[in-house]
């Protein structure tokens, strides 16, 4: 008889990574989602790690606020995006992100004056189209004489 215990077979599909899966949400365009009472739109100012973050909300106040857990690792919220947070009854001076617009949706709600126009759209999930061609200049490079290796 042997000692060794035979390491179980794999019968499933994966572990870890293939629960998390592709973000396939990006390619389909979703319904523009408006305010409602006690929401309001907001502006990212600066991340403060843990899940938090400081936003300028477009009432006048500033709060900071929270990223709850279904957007937590899934939508990444950067310095600068439009967001929708639900006001609390019981803190005025903390909300919690509920929403994040793409710049193209921030742009519409531009458009039907939901959000000031003094808001600053960053655009931050688009690096450049794969069609594109980028040109990159070089600055001026010394010219060097020219060695003969044999004359070394």
């Amino acid at each position: 008889l042997s000692s060794r215990r035979a390491m179980p077979k794999n019968k499933g599909k994966g572990g870890k990574n293939r629960r998390k899966g592709k973000n396939e949400n990006e390619l389909e365009k979703r319904e523009l989602i408006f305010k409602e009472e006690g929401q309001v739109y907001a502006q990212v100012l600066k991340m403060l790690g843990n899940g938090r973050l400081e936003a300028h909300c477009f009432d006048g106040h500033n709060r900071q606020c929270h990223i709850r857990g279904k957007l937590r690792k899934k939508v990444w919220v950067n310095t600068g995006d439009i967001i929708l947070v639900g006001l609390r009854d019981y803190q005025d001076d903390k909300a919690d992100v509920i929403l994040k617009y793409t710049s193209d949706e921030a742009r519409k709600l531009k458009e039907y004056h939901e959000i000031p126009d003094s808001a600053q759209i960053v655009e931050s999930e688009v690096f450049g189209d794969e069609g594109e061609d980028v040109a990159v200049e070089f600055g001026d490079e010394p010219e060097q004489e020219e060695v003969n290796i044999d004359d070394l």
